[in-house]
Parts: structure tokens; sequence; C-alpha cells
């Protein structure tokens, strides 16, 4: 059994998509991909090397599992981006609602330069909008991939929708350049109300908010886990050759035969051959008082 770490996953369809590309690599008996903590366990005696380029194929990243403190700062570097990501979106979004929403809407006041000229109002929504679009671009990237390898995902129907408003909007402004240049004032205004460029900010400034809630949500369950997992021990005694020693829990084989003192953790599944005693079972079932 060999475990990978895997990058780029969005959604649990990619996660099928991995463990469906894998499960294909000849020599893989199983493969079973886990998107909370973006890791992969593949069973069977296919290289290390054909795994990780099944995966890329399908268009994501993968490594073999390795020191837990760069996954760490490595996932915290990324979370620390999201956030920068929201902050920008945010206040972009914020002068674009009031421009868009705000004046045509309910008649906000505006600065004099933008309340005359239509035109004005539209560019200035143009470059609000691609500035939150350039600083999300990773939806687009991601997306683009997904769509181009014939294995779309969730980026991809982010993308696909604040890009169709976009142009649509891209669009409507020349309809409404085209208007001030024949001086109709009054088709120029109403142009304005088919500019859908806050809806291309807003879809990616949410989207941005539900990515952040879940890596935040993520990282504390992927902290819950680590730590009831070092709660397992790392080492057994192992009686062979008629002797006891000391073994990695890694290096024990099926049939070997291990001691439990009173009071230790029992390392690995396995059938009471001699002796009676007590064990804590409540880091699974609760109880804290210990079982025979």
């Amino acid at each position: 059994m060999k475990k990978y770490n895997v990058t780029g996953m969005s959604c649990a369809a990619c996660s099928a998509r991995v463990e469906k590309a894998v499960s294909q690599v000849e020599g893989v008996s199983s493969c079973t991909v886990n998107l909370l903590t973006n890791s992969m366990t593949v069973d069977g005696n296919a290289s290390a090397s054909s795994v990780i380029e099944a995966v890329k194929k399908a268009g994501y990243g993968a490594s073999e599992e390795g020191a837990k403190k760069e996954d760490k700062s490595s996932s915290k570097k990324g979370n620390g981006g999201l956030i920068l990501r929201l902050i920008f979106s945010l206040v972009l979004l914020v002068p674009l609602m009031y421009i868009s929403m705000g004046h045509l809407m309910w008649n906000a006041p505006l600065p004099e330069v933008l309340r005359r000229d239509p035109m004005a109002i539209g560019l200035v929504e143009l470059l609000l909008t691609a500035a939150v679009m350039v600083i999300n671009q990773k939806f687009f990237i991601n997306g683009a991939k997904g769509l181009f390898k014939g294995t779309p995902n969730m980026d991809t129907l982010v993308a696909l929708g604040s890009g169709a408003a976009f142009c649509y909007s891209v669009y409507e402004l020349f309809v409404l350049s085209a208007a001030m240049y024949n001086g109709d004032v009054e088709g120029a205004r109403h142009a304005l109300h088919g500019l859908y460029f806050e809806s291309a900010a807003t879809i990616l400034a949410l989207i941005t908010v539900g990515k952040a809630l879940e890596a935040r949500a993520k990282g504390r369950t992927a902290a819950a886990l680590e730590a009831l997992m070092d709660l397992a021990p790392k080492t057994a005694a192992v009686v062979r050759d008629g002797r006891e020693i000391q073994i990695p829990v890694e290096e024990i084989r099926r049939g070997d035969m291990f001691v439990v003192r009173p009071g230790d953790s029992i390392p690995v599944d396995g059938v009471v051959t001699e002796g009676v005693s007590t064990a804590d079972e409540s880091a699974i079932t609760g109880e804290s008082i210990p079982i025979d």
C-alpha cells in the first residue's frame, strides 16, 4: 500500500475522476481518494511514477507522501493566498455594486463625470470586473484545463458563468458606445441596464467566500484527524524466535505475535491468544472505563 498527496482537487467530481484514472493503471488493485485530506491510497504493485503520471493526465498533481511539516506549511500558504484573494475581491466588488446597483436602481449619488456620461460608468464597471477576474484567475485556469482535457469540474462551471456574463456585458458596452456616437443619450442610459459586469464579479467573489469557509473547515477537521492518528502507537513489541523485540508498527507482518501489556495501546488488529486484561476504547466508543 502506497500513499500519495494529490493537489488541484476542488470537488467530489475531481476526487472521483482521480480515483477512476488511477484504478485503470496496470498493477493497481484498488484506489481510494480522500478529498478532505487531499490524499490517495493505492494498493497493488504499480510503480509510483505510473500512478503519478495517471493523476497528471487526469489534470491534477500528485506526489508520494512526504514530510507532514512541508504539507502543513504549503497548506497554510495556500489558505493565506485564498484569504488575500477574498479581501481584494470584496474591496473591488463594493464600489462596483454601488455604481451598478446603487446608482441605477436607487439613484445613489455619483461623481459628476460618471453621472453625465453613461460610457464612463460602463468603462469603470469593466475595469473593476476585469480586476476581480484577474485576482481570481485560478478559476479560469483550472476550469480551462479541465474542459480541454474533457474532465470539466466546478471551476469550469464558475468560469463559464462569470465569463458569459462578462462577454455579454462587453457586447452591450459596444451597443452603448454606438448609441453615444449617434448622440442617443437616452438609448445609452437604457443600454446601461444591459450590463451584467457586477454579476460576473459577484459569482467569483461569492465562490471565493465559499472556498475560504471550506478551507477553514477542512483545516480544522484535518487537524482533528491528525491529532487522533497521533494517538496510535508508533512501535510494537513483537515475539520473534522466542525473543521480544520493539519494531515500528509498519513492519508488523501477518501472523506475527505481539505483546500488549496493561496500559499499553493496541498497535494493530489481531486476535487475543493468551492472557486477560482491560483495554481503553475511549478513542473509539467514548467510554471512559477500560473494557475487559
